[in-house]
C-alpha cells in the first residue's frame, strides 16, 4: 500500500484549532450543567394557555441569561390538560412516570391544581400552582403543593375595610359554586365580624348557569339584601361579567346599590365599552402590582414573541397578576434548583425545601412563601368609571385604606363613582344590613302590677285589636330603632308570666319564642350567659329608702359649725396681721404701745382681738393706723353679723335626718324591710344575711309609702330596698318624709335583650349611646318622670349653708389691701421721721404737747437733754397729774399738782 503525504499550510492548521475550540466549549459547558426536569401543565388550546406557556419559557430564559454560570439547567416539559381536571391528572402522571420530572408547574385552574397536587404528593413531586387561590380540601393529601399565589382569604380584610369605611355593616356574597369560590366565605364572615358587620346572605352560582338561572340568583340575592343593597362578587372573569350584565338588566346596578368584586374577575382580556358601561361604579379589590419598567419590559417582549410565534395573536397591555405569578413561579423553580444543586436523580423533598426557602424580587414584588403560600400582598382599590378602571386607594394590613401607596396612615379613598353615576357625595346610605333579614321581630314585654311608668300594658285595644303598650322603656327602644342604619319591623307582645320573676321572660329568647325583650329587665351576670344585653340606658346600682325625722343640731363644738375651717384660719390670720401692723406704726409715737417685749407682744393680740367686740381702749396717734383700723372694724362688723345670723339659724331650724343609714343596723335590730316584687334584690338581701321572714314584697309606689309610714313595729317596714331608677321615681313623687340612705350597691342597670350572638345587640347599644349623648333621652325622662328638679332633695333640711373663705374673699381682699398699703406708706416715709418724734399732723399729739406745760411754775425737763428712761418716767408722771386734775375738785386739783411739782423738785 502506498502512503501519500499531504502537506497543510500553517493557516489551515490554525483554522482547525479554532474550530475544535468552538466545538469543544459547549460540550464542556453542557456536561457541567446538571439538568432539572420540570413539567408544565396548561390548557394549550386556549389563548391564556399559550400566553402562560410563553411566560414560563421566558422566565427560565431570563433567569439563565442573568445567571450564565449556573450549575443546573431547568428543562421544561409541557403537557396539555385539554381544559379539564381529568386531562390535568393524566398529564401529571405522564410527567412523573415517563418524563421523570422533579417538579410540576400548573395547571391553570384551581380545581385541576388540587387534583394534580394529590398526584404529586403521592409521588413526592412538588407542585407549584399559580392558580390555587383556595386551600386544598385535604391538606394532608397535598403536602407537596406550593401555592405561589395570594390566598383568596387575604382579600376578605380589605373588602371588610371598604365596607367599614363607608359605614356599611354587611353584604350579600355571590360566589362561584366551586372549591375556589367558597374559599373566601369563612374569611369574609370573620373579617366583617371584626368590623361589627356580617354576611347577611350568600348565593352560589354555577359557572355554566344560564341567563334565567342567573336572574333567579340575583333576585334571591336582592331579597336577602332587603334595604342593604351591598353585594360582593367572587367569581371568575367570564362568570362575573355575565352576572353584572344580568344585574343591570334587573335594575340592580342603579343608584343606591353597591357592588364590590374581588381579583377573580380581573382577566387578561381588556374590558370592552359594553363591559365598562355595565360595570360602571363597581369597586374592584385586587393585589397591587407596581407598573415599573421591569413589568412593562416583560409585557412588551411577551407581545412581540407571541406575534412572532402566532401570527395575529392579540396583544395585552397590562398582564394580569396570574400571568406575573406564573413568571415568578418558573423563576423560583430555577432559583431553587440552583441553590440546592438539584439533579434528575435527587429526591423531591430537597427541591420542595429549596423552593419554600426561596426569596427574590419578582415581577409582583417580594417573592416569599409563608406556610406554603405567597405572603399577603398590598391590595389596590379600583373604581370602574366611564373612562375605564382607575385606582382610588390602597390597602395594607398595617395602614388600612389610604388614597396613595406612600401614605403611612389610613385616610380613606379618593373620589369614587357609584352605580347610577353617583359621586362620592352620593354614597349609598341605605347600604346597611338588617340582621333579621327584614323579618318582623317579636318583642316580648313584661306585664307589671306597679311602676307602670317603665312598662305599661293596658287593656285599651287599639284599632289593630292589640293591647296598648307604653312606658319609658318602650319609648327608649322605639327611639333607638329609629336611628339604626337599617329599617327594623317589630311587634310588641305582652308576657303575663313575669310578675314573680323576670327570669321566665328572659328564657323566651333561648327557647326562640321571642326575638327580643324590652322592659325594666336588670342586667345580671347569670342572664348574660344565656342572652345578649345592650348597654344600660338607666342609672345602675341599688340602695334603700328610709323615713326621715327632724333633729336639732347639737354638739360640744357646735359653735364652730357656721364657718368652715378655711374661714376660721383666715379670720385668725387677719386678726393677728392687723394687730401687728398697728403695733409697727404706733409703738414709736404712742407710749401705750410700749413696754417690755412681753407687754408689746400682748398688746398686739389684745388690741387685735378686742376689736371683735369693739372694746379697744388704746388711743391711736397715727392717721395711717386710724384709717387701717376703720376698714378692719367694718370687716369685723360683717363677720360677726354673719356668724351670729348663721348660728341662730342652725339653732332654730330643724334638720331632716334619715332614721337609719346602714343595712347592718337593720339586721341588728331585726327590723322588717321591703323590696319590689319579682326583683333580684330579694336574693341580694338574703346574701346580706337578712332574715327571709323579715322581708316583705310590694308592687307599687303607694305601697312603698304606706309601709314606710307605718314603720317596722306597726306592720310596715323600716326601709325599702330597690334599684336606683325605681327609688328616684318614688322620691320624685314623695318629696316629704323620705330619703335615699346608705351605700349604693353595684348593679348594671336596665338593658334590652337579644338572643345570644345577635348582631343587633351591638347596633342597639350604639343607638342607646347616641340617645344618651343627645337631648332625646332627657326628653323621654321628663315625659314619664317629670322635671328632675321639681322635688327638692331630702335629707339635708333647710338649714343655713356653712360659710367658707370664698364667701368673704372680697372683704378680706379689701382689708388686706388697706392694711398693706398703710404699712408700705409708713415704711417708705419712715426715714423722714425722727427717732421719737410724733406725727405733726396728729391732733392728739398737738393737744398733749400743749398740756405738757405744768401750771404754777412746775418745771418741764427739756427732751433734748433727757435720757430715754427719764423721758418715759416724766411722761408717766405728767399723765398721772393730768388724771388727778381731771378727777379731783378744782381747788384740790391745783394743790395736788403743786405737791407733785414740789416732789419732783425735791
Amino acid at each position: 500500500m502506498e502512503w501519500r503525504y499531504v502537506t497543510f499550510s500553517p493557516c489551515f492548521f490554525f483554522f482547525l484549532l479554532h474550530v475544535a475550540a468552538l466545538v469543544g466549549q459547549p460540550a464542556v459547558a453542557g456536561t457541567a450543567a446538571a439538568p432539572v426536569r420540570v413539567g408544565v401543565i396548561l390548557n394549550l388550546a386556549s389563548a391564556t394557555g399559550l400566553r402562560l406557556q410563553t411566560t414560563v419559557r421566558m422566565a427560565v430564559e431570563d433567569y439563565y441569561a442573568a445567571h450564565p454560570n449556573s450549575a443546573t439547567r431547568v428543562e421544561l416539559h409541557f403537557r396539555d390538560s385539554h381544559g379539564d381536571a381529568v386531562g390535568a391528572i393524566s398529564a401529571a402522571e405522564d410527567l412523573i412516570k415517563n418524563a421523570q420530572v422533579g417538579a410540576i408547574i400548573g395547571p391553570q385552574t384551581p380545581a385541576a391544581a388540587e387534583f394534580v397536587a394529590t398526584v404529586g404528593s403521592r409521588a413526592h413531586v412538588p407542585v407549584l400552582s399559580f392558580s390555587a387561590t383556595a386551600p386544598p380540601l385535604s391538606p394532608s393529601d397535598a403536602r407537596f403543593l406550593v401555592r405561589t399565589c395570594a390566598d383568596d382569604s387575604f382579600a376578605a380584610a380589605p373588602v371588610a375595610d371598604v365596607l367599614r369605611s363607608f359605614g356599611w355593616r354587611g353584604a350579600v356574597l355571590l360566589h362561584e359554586d366551586s372549591r375556589a369560590g367558597t374559599g373566601i366565605v369563612a374569611a369574609l364572615a370573620d373579617a366583617l365580624r371584626g368590623v361589627a358587620g356580617s354576611v347577611v346572605g350568600r348565593v352560589a352560582v354555577r359557572a355554566d348557569a344560564s341567563d334565567d338561572r342567573l336572574d333567579a340568583v340575583l333576585y334571591r340575592a336582592m331579597a336577602m339584601a332587603a334595604a342593604a343593597r351591598v353585594f360582593v362578587v367572587h367569581a371568575p372573569p367570564a362568570l362575573a361579567r355575565r352576572l353584572f350584565r344580568r344585574a343591570k338588566v334587573a335594575g340592580m346596578m342603579s343608584r343606591g346599590s353597591v357592588w364590590i368584586a374581588t381579583s377573580a374577575i380581573d382577566g387578561e382580556d381588556k374590558l370592552t365599552t359594553d363591559d365598562m358601561d355595565t360595570m360602571q361604579g363597581i369597586i374592584l379589590v385586587r393585589p397591587h402590582v407596581q407598573a415599573n419598567a421591569k413589568v412593562m419590559n416583560f409585557a412588551s417582549r411577551l407581545n412581540a414573541r407571541l406575534r412572532q410565534e402566532n401570527a395575529g395573536f392579540p396583544d395585552i397591555h397590562d398582564p394580569p397578576v396570574s400571568m406575573l405569578w406564573a413568571y415568578d413561579t418558573a423563576w423560583a423553580v430555577a432559583t431553587a434548583a440552583e441553590a440546592d444543586g438539584h439533579s434528575v436523580s435527587a429526591t423531591g423533598e430537597t427541591l420542595l425545601k429549596a423552593v419554600l426557602d426561596t426569596t427574590f424580587d419578582g415581577l409582583t414584588g417580594k417573592f416569599k412563601l409563608v406556610d406554603g403560600k405567597l405572603q399577603a400582598p398590598t391590595y389596590e382599590i379600583v373604581n370602574v368609571a366611564a373612562e375605564g378602571p382607575k385606582i382610588v386607594g390602597f390597602w395594607t394590613g398595617k395602614t388600612g385604606i389610604t388614597p396613595d401607596s406612600d401614605s403611612n396612615t389610613g385616610n380613606g379613598t379618593n373620589k369614587i363613582v357609584w352605580p347610577g353615576r353617583a359621586s362620592l357625595a352620593g354614597v349609598p346610605k341605605a347600604a346597611a344590613p338588617s340582621p333579621n333579614n327584614g323579618k318582623e321581630l317579636v318583642v316580648a314585654v313584661p306585664v307589671k302590677h306597679g311602676f307602670n311608668q317603665f312598662v305599661d300594658v293596658s287593656n285599651d285595644s287599639t284599632i289593630t285589636g292589640r293591647p296598648r303598650i307604653t312606658g319609658y322603656c318602650v319609648d327608649v327602644f322605639d327611639a333607638a330603632m329609629k336611628i339604626l342604619p337599617y329599617p327594623v319591623r317589630y311587634q310588641y307582645v305582652p308576657f303575663n308570666g313575669s310578675s314573680k320573676s323576670y327570669d321566665q321572660i328572659v328564657r323566651l329568647l333561648p327557647q326562640k319564642r321571642a326575638d327580643a325583650v324590652v322592659g325594666d329587665v336588670t342586667i345580671t351576670s347569670i342572664r348574660m350567659g344565656e342572652v345578649e344585653y345592650t348597654m344600660s340606658y338607666t342609672d345602675s346600682g341599688w340602695s334603700m329608702v328610709v323615713p326621715v325625722e327632724a333633729r336639732l343640731s347639737t354638739g360640744m363644738f357646735f359653735f364652730l359649725k357656721p364657718l368652715k375651717t378655711s374661714l376660721w384660719i383666715s379670720s385668725l390670720t387677719f386678726f393677728v396681721f392687723t394687730g401687728f401692723v398697728v403695733w409697727v406704726i404706733e409703738h414709736r409715737v404712742n407710749p401705750e404701745f410700749r413696754g417690755t417685749p412681753w407687754q408689746q407682744f400682748g398688746i398686739i393680740f389684745y388690741y387685735a382681738f378686742s376689736t371683735l367686740v369693739f372694746a379697744q381702749r388704746e388711743k391711736l396717734e397715727s392717721n395711717f393706723s386710724r384709717f387701717m383700723v376703720i376698714v378692719w372694724l367694718f370687716a369685723v362688723l360683717i363677720l360677726t353679723s354673719t356668724y351670729t345670723a348663721s348660728l341662730t339659724s342652725m339653732l332654730t331650724v330643724q334638720e331632716l335626718q334619715p332614721t337609719v343609714t346602714d343595712a347592718s343596723e337593720l339586721i341588728r335590730r331585726g327590723d322588717y324591710v321591703g323590696y319590689q316584687e319579682g326583683s333580684f334584690v330579694a336574693g341580694e338581701l338574703k346574701r346580706m344575711n337578712f332574715d327571709e321572714r323579715k322581708m316583705r314584697s310590694y308592687s307599687t309606689p303607694e305601697q312603698y309609702a304606706e309601709a314606710l309610714s307605718k314603720g317596722s313595729a306597726n306592720g310596715g317596714v323600716a326601709a325599702i330596698f330597690d334599684e336606683i331608677p325605681y327609688l328616684k321615681y318614688f322620691l320624685s313623687h314623695n318629696c316629704k318624709g323620705y330619703t335615699m340612705a346608705g351605700p349604693v350597691y353595684d348593679g348594671a342597670g336596665f338593658g334590652f335583650i337579644f338572643p345570644k350572638g345577635s348582631a343587633m345587640a351591638s347596633d342597639v347599644s350604639r343607638a342607646v349611646a347616641s340617645l344618651t349623648e343627645g337631648e332625646e333621652m332627657a326628653r323621654i325622662m321628663r315625659k314619664w318622670f317629670g322635671d328632675p328638679g321639681a322635688c327638692d332633695k331630702q335629707g339635708s333640711g333647710v338649714g343655713s349653708p356653712i360659710l367658707s373663705f370664698w364667701n368673704f374673699s372680697g372683704l378680706f381682699l379689701i382689708t388686706g389691701a388697706a392694711t398693706g398699703l398703710m404699712l408700705a406708706v409708713y415704711v417708705v416715709t419712715f426715714p423722714c421721721r425722727g427717732y421719737d418724734t410724733k406725727d405733726a399732723k396728729s391732733p392728739t399729739s398737738s393737744k398733749r404737747a400743749d398740756e405738757g406745760s405744768v401750771p404754777n411754775g412746775a418745771d418741764a425737763k427739756p427732751r433734748s437733754g433727757a435720757g430715754k428712761g427719764d423721758e418715759v418716767k416724766a411722761r408717766m408722771e405728767q399723765r398721772e397729774e393730768e388724771d388727778d386734775a381731771a378727777s379731783a375738785p378744782e381747788g384740790k386739783a391745783s394743790l395736788n399738782v403743786l405737791m407733785k411739782g414740789d416732789e419732783r423738785k425735791g
